[in-house]
């Protein structure tokens, strides 16, 4: 367990399990940020598999016995192991959503378009993983398992199992929704994997977009229209990007109603057709 800068009694608590298994290896007394405490785990670590559990999130009894399971089943290819989850409130409550992930094998290119994968608590890695791409990147603000999954799925297949063994719980203040912070580390994203993404059009196209979209949900529109710009001169096929660029021009209070517009669009044309498949 690494500890890093909580102002609780964790020491006391981890100490209270009879079992030698369970370790307190660190107190940070600043917080020095996920990227350092995940990677002072990974070196310690004695065993052939790395497992994460975030502070706030649960395991399932069965996580790591099903997951181990696929590990050891599978081909040498695989390095990775990831599941479904299901999200939880503040106070454990479960809110009725669901992450249900549908890539695996080799998704290398599919990572490089957006993060498929998820949060670090729903996976197992061998840890020969972290001897051959390294740790996870300490200058990157969020998103630093996006950017090692890239890494990892360019030599290693993932698996999948298709059941939630994760309760994720969400925060009003939680980093990852931090958008500010998002655009930030995606420029830096942007920066990383530039060689990659310039061979890509279309998926180059789609980080623009993203950033643009984030510029314009905080209510810098004139930034995100940049950004949307960049997207359409690089892939001008895709429709979305002009319906999006249309909605910035009115500014932040429009934009957003557009974005609600869009969204509730998109859930009852969904709704339609889950119901057309089940007369089909």
């Amino acid at each position: 367990m690494i500890n890093d800068g909580s102002t609780d009694n964790t020491k006391e608590i981890i100490r209270g399990f009879k079992d030698k298994r369970v370790k307190y290896i660190k107190k940070y007394k600043k917080n020095k940020g996920i990227s350092v405490a995940r990677n002072t785990g990974i070196k310690v670590a004695k065993g052939k598999y790395i497992a994460f559990l975030d502070s706030d999130d649960e395991w399932l009894p069965e996580k790591l016995d099903k997951q181990i399971k696929v590990l050891q089943s599978e081909s040498p290819e695989v390095g990775a192991v990831y599941s479904n989850l299901c999200y939880i409130d503040e106070n454990g409550k479960n809110m009725n959503k669901l992450r249900n992930p549908k890539k695996e094998g080799y998704i290398y290119e599919d990572l490089l378009s957006r993060n498929y994968v998820g949060p670090p608590s729903t996976l197992l890695i061998k840890k020969e993983c972290f001897h051959r791409v390294g740790l996870f990147d300490n200058l990157l603000n969020t998103q630093q398992d996006w950017d090692m999954w890239i890494r990892i799925a360019k030599y290693y297949r993932f698996a999948l199992i298709k059941l939630p063994l994760v309760k994720c719980r969400l925060h009003i203040n939680q980093i990852s929704r931090n958008l500010a912070l998002k655009i930030i580390t995606a420029n830096k994203i942007l920066v990383k994997y530039s060689n990659e993404l310039e061979k890509r059009r279309g998926v180059h196209s789609k980080h623009y977009f993203y950033i643009g979209l984030r510029f314009c949900r905080i209510g810098k529109t004139k930034e995100g229209r940049r950004y949307l710009l960049k997207a359409i001169s690089l892939y001008p096929f895709c429709i979305i990007y002009y319906i999006y660029m249309f909605g910035s021009l009115f500014g932040p209070k429009c934009f957003l109603f557009f974005v609600n517009i869009i969204k509730f669009l998109k859930y009852r044309i969904l709704k339609f057709n889950n119901k057309i498949r089940k007369f089909t």
